[in-house]
């Protein structure tokens, strides 16, 4: 190995694995061979077309093409941006606009469909150093939920470097897309411990449990929407998911209601909290128990602090920078998460993202609160707790609710959530606005969107 682990070091592992299978897709096994071969036809490709020390876009689905293609253009040195292939063509030219894209890049089973741009050598001091230096790179947009996406740049060798210690090979689902940090870690840790990675081809709950059935699938990392939701579907009932072993959870606050749900239904399945965001990477966590909320951060490399209530991490693997948002950094080097959290039993405890909280007349009140109580009524299929202006307190508790029963009248539901609510919050934490919808408040990376396009 390397001092630094590189996509280089990971090839390297790749051929220690060489006759294992690394992916099945559409059903169909792809081995650790195939994975190298396809690399280095790629990397040929590339330096015919002359990409190298560029930022290029890759802009696919989940598959072994588009891993491979992700890894070759490591290897090329170049600074990727990965996309969704389903995101619109607008907000795609957003985020190659401030990336400074030179290339778009789409992956097929033949070979790579190269589109150059035109647009010189990158200007933002964070991607021209990196590109005259040679060191590859990523470009990892934040999901906008809560509002404008951020895009943090990443130097390639950090972020590997923590994959250099081989964990446990596993039966994994790669539930998030490789366009998200959690989907690049779940791809990460699998393959450079010879682990196989089961790619869906849709992420409706009984595909899910189809695939953990099938392959006897032991990891599942995703976010505590799609739990909740999975166990709405009762899709859990229908297969045997026997094989479990471990679900990480993260990205979002998970309601009390939905892990004692899930425990309930799967008691020999450990919950790990998975703590990380765009700007850090995922970071190594130990939840206080599968039932428990609180966690730890492991390892030496990271360390954290509570500064006016909000969580503060220095760690190797963190960011280089953002291209569009201010510097996020305290001057000593710690990243500020925009995370509100709370040490309890020498453990913390997140309760909500800064930018979220609901301000009633000076009083805190954290989503995630209101929503567990909430998701608790049997007449409520989804929830999204965010603030509404008022004239009067500043602002006000609004949920937005997906019903069970579409014939439940409002004024009724008004009624039902005061009379659920008021011996679980304060008053003015209960709902003072309640919309219904009928369109789903998960965003195309499960997890909820704080603002909703709802109807009433």
């Amino acid at each position: 190995m390397h001092e630094h682990n590189n996509p280089f070091d990971l090839m390297e592992r790749f051929r220690q694995y060489e006759s294992r299978t690394a992916f099945v897709w559409q059903d169909v096994p792809f081995s650790y061979e195939w994975l190298l071969d396809r690399i280095n036809q790629m990397k040929r490709q590339l330096a015919e077309q002359g990409i190298e020390r560029a930022v290029v876009s890759l802009e696919e689905d989940y598959s072994p093409y588009a891993v491979a293609a992700m890894f070759a253009l490591l290897e090329q040195r170049c600074i990727v941006l990965p996309l969704d292939r389903k995101l619109v063509e607008a907000k795609k030219e957003e985020y190659l606009s401030i990336a400074e894209a030179q290339a778009r890049i789409k992956d097929t089973a033949d070979r790579l469909e190269v589109q150059l741009l035109e647009r010189g050598s990158a200007q933002h001091p964070l991607l021209h150093d990196m590109l005259e230096e040679g060191d590859a790179g990523l470009v990892i947009f934040s999901s906008g939920s809560s509002g404008k996406s951020k895009a943090a740049v990443h130097r390639a060798d950090r972020l590997l470097r923590k994959y250099a210690k081989q964990s446990r090979a596993l039966r994994t689902i790669p539930f998030m897309m490789f366009d998200h940090i959690g989907g690049l870690n779940t791809l990460l840790q699998t393959l450079s411990s010879g682990g196989c990675l089961y790619m869906l081809q849709d992420r409706a709950p009984a595909e899910v449990c189809r695939t953990i059935e099938r392959y006897r699938v032991q990891a599942l990392p995703v976010s505590p929407t799609f739990l909740n939701l999975l166990l709405l579907s009762g899709a859990h009932q229908e297969f045997d998911l026997s094989s479990m072993e471990v679900v990480s959870y993260g990205s979002e606050v998970m309601p009390t209601s939905t892990l004692a749900a899930w425990n309930e239904q799967f008691p020999d399945v450990r919950m790990v909290q998975a703590y990380g965001m765009s700007e850090l990477g995922i970071l190594p966590t130990k939840s206080k128990g599968s039932d428990s909320l609180l966690f730890s951060l492991r390892g030496d490399e990271v360390r954290y602090r509570i500064v006016d209530g909000m969580l503060e991490v220095k760690t190797e693997s963190a960011m280089a920078g953002y291209l569009n948002a201010p510097n996020p950094f305290t001057e000593d080097g710690w990243l500020r998460t925009g995370d509100e959290a709370v040490i309890e039993d020498d453990c913390i405890r997140i309760l909500g993202r800064r930018s979220e909280i609901i301000n009633i007349g000076g009083e805190k009140v954290y989503p995630a609160e209101v929503e567990d109580v909430l998701h608790r009524m049997d007449e409520i299929e989804e929830v999204v707790v965010s603030a509404e202006p008022s004239s009067i307190t500043g602002q006000m508790v609004k949920a937005t609710v997906k019903l069970r029963d579409k014939e439940l009248a409002l004024s009724e539901l008004r009624r039902r959530i005061w009379a659920f609510c008021q011996n679980e919050l304060p008053s003015y934490k209960i709902p003072q606005k309640i919309v219904i919808t009928e369109e789903s408040l998960m965003g195309n990376r499960m997890k909820k969107i704080r603002t909703p396009q709802s109807q009433t």
